[in-house]
């Protein structure tokens, strides 16, 4: 597997440097959450340095590597190809950087749409992305104060954040976020009952 700094260094040299620095405050709250909720700092980290290793990726090579890995394209992924980074950054966590960790290259596969019961480490992955340090927009803070008291909670409020966001772009929305939604409201109600 590499080392941090082998994965630090092909950051560097494959993502914009707004990219990489986004990368570097998903890591500090990745470790923060992953602090709070029992799971592995280290683990943490590493799916946050490597979630958006496929990023600055051209699409057509997104297309090519899934392609050339045998991992399916749906319909929404087709027409909407800013989500195939990861898949595209678990194919090169586990292809090129010998990442064997499965929970880690899931956390990176669905760190963009979410899915029905994510785990702890997916969930930490999913909301450190939106609202790591350098994110700023109307209601972020209060969305980290949620998450740092309860992430289902916080993870549920990004989900909501991200779709007004894409319904009001007339965008699409997969159908793992609408299952990571319901998942994630019927675990909230049957932690209240």
């Amino acid at each position: 597997m590499w080392s941090k700094e082998q994965i630090l260094q092909h950051l560097k040299e494959n993502l914009k440097e707004s990219r990489y620095n986004h990368t570097l405050g998903v890591v500090d709250m990745a470790k923060r959450l992953a602090d709070i909720n029992g799971v592995d700092q280290e683990r943490a980290e590493l799916a946050a340095l490597i979630h958006d290793c496929a990023k600055n990726l051209h699409i057509d090579e997104l297309f090519k590597i899934l392609q050339d890995n045998s991992i399916e394209v749906d319909e929404i992924e087709r027409i909407s190809p800013q989500l195939l980074h990861g898949k595209v950054g678990a194919v090169l966590g586990e292809k090129l950087m010998n990442i064997s960790d499965k929970e880690i290259l899931s956390a990176v596969k669905y760190h963009t749409t979410g899915k029905a019961n994510m785990s702890t480490l997916e969930k930490i992955i999913y909301i450190a992305d939106y609202i790591e340090p350098n994110r700023n927009f109307d209601g972020v803070d209060k969305l980290r104060e949620i998450t740092i008291e309860n992430l289902d909670r916080g993870v549920l409020g990004g989900i909501d954040n991200t779709l007004v966001y894409i319904i009001k772009n007339g965008g699409l929305i997969h159908p793992n976020t609408v299952e990571a939604r319901n998942y994630l409201i019927n675990t909230l109600k049957e932690v209240n009952k």
